[in-house]
């Protein structure tokens, strides 16, 4: 981490559910919430707590140097709504075979 730069991952005790178009494309009670410096909390969902025959695989990839390098899915006509990093590094392991999306409701 540099300087002031902080990043946590914790376990969720929050309801969370992905909605698109109608269509849920997750919707889970095992979330993790990870919150970064600057940066609104996010919920990594697990895999298996997501519609991932809806998603298409996206040729997008971004580099984080805290979280490691990301992939990306997309829908019809929201193009990179879903992020993961397959290897992310070691300080957030526990993100590995989580996916994240860019809203998502919380109760």
């Amino acid at each position: 981490m540099t300087r002031g730069h902080t990043i946590t991952v914790e376990q969720s005790d929050r309801h969370v559910r992905v909605v698109h178009d109608g269509r849920v494309l997750a919707e889970t009670d095992r979330a993790l919430v990870l919150r970064e410096t600057g940066c609104p909390a996010r919920y990594y969902i697990p895999a298996e707590d997501v519609r991932l025959d809806a998603l298409t695989p996206s040729d997008t990839h971004t580099y984080c140097p805290f979280k490691g390098t990301a992939s990306y899915w997309s829908l019809p006509g929201a193009a990179d709504l879903v992020w993961a990093y397959p290897d992310p590094e070691p300080d957030v392991a526990q993100i590995k075979n989580h996916l994240c999306f860019y809203e998502a409701e919380v109760s």
